[in-house]
């Protein structure tokens, strides 16, 4: 081959590599342009597993998600006046059907990301028992739960002491919180010796981290099915029901798992 065929083929790599790179970085800058931020209600049980599911979107889709936590009722009370969220994930399947009635969701965005576990913990070793009978034999001074009427951890924990027939006996013990985080926090910082709060706050590696604890059996109260929704004031968002269908992919369950929660087949 001589010099000057040599010279144009390495022109046309010249000129194609110029291209090719060109192409990559129009894209990249197309796909920033597009990114979008998301707000998402978020219950606070599931707080750390949607931390992690948000960081994972991030990457995978160059959306974003701002996330708040708190407690399903007051998000509801909030989006009913007006909040700007987006996005909200319930810790139950009621108040996101309530907010698809009350004509704030877009249709047929519904769906269970989750099926929540119980779990009756204590932050001191040795103090809850593999099957719960602390509850009946007593010996402790405060029990923490959330608010029943705005957790639906919290109803579940009414509901599993009414089967058992301790309601009565323990309801004078109760210390509430106003979600199931700050229930957490009573019991991890000593205010309450035990209470009822989601196995994926203090799960590690398939088991319970720290303390003791109960794994409350299903069957002792009703699924703690939590529904995800989207809100019309996302819906001309891109990245809100991108973020719905991340959570369906199986990145996003493998993580909801891996913090004890089961999810709908």
């Amino acid at each position: 081959m001589s010099f000057n065929s040599i010279r144009n083929v390495l022109l046309t790599l010249y000129v194609l590599s110029k291209s090719f790179f060109l192409t990559l970085l129009l894209f990249s800058l197309t796909a920033i342009a597009h990114a979008e931020t998301t707000l998402v209600a978020v219950a606070s049980n599931f707080s750390k597993p949607m931390t992690e599911i948000a960081e994972a979107f991030e990457q995978a889709t160059g959306h974003s998600a701002k996330l708040s936590f708190g407690s399903s009722g007051k998000f509801v009370a909030q989006l009913e006046n007006g909040a700007p969220y987006e996005v909200f994930l319930s810790a139950d399947n009621e108040k996101p059907l309530k907010l698809e009635q009350a004509g704030l969701t877009v249709a047929g965005s519904r769906f269970t990301y989750a099926i929540g576990q119980l779990v009756l913990w204590s932050a001191t070793e040795g103090l809850v028992d593999e099957q719960g009978q602390i509850l009946g034999k007593g010996g402790f001074r405060h029990l923490a739960l959330a608010d029943p009427k705005l957790a639906p951890y919290g109803a579940a924990a009414v509901e599993v002491l009414k089967n058992a027939g301790l309601l009565e006996k323990l309801v004078p013990l109760f210390v509430q919180g106003e979600n199931i985080a700050q229930t957490h926090q009573f019991i991890s910082t000593g205010n309450a010796e035990l209470g009822f709060v989601a196995l994926s706050q203090v799960i590690d590696n398939g088991k319970i981290a720290g303390g003791s604890g109960w794994i409350v059996p299903g069957k002792l109260h009703g699924p703690i099915l939590q529904d995800a929704v989207l809100l019309k004031t996302g819906a001309d968002n891109p990245a809100a029901p991108a973020l719905l269908g991340f959570l369906k992919s199986p990145q996003a369950l493998a993580i909801i798992r891996k913090y004890g929660y089961s999810v709908a087949e």
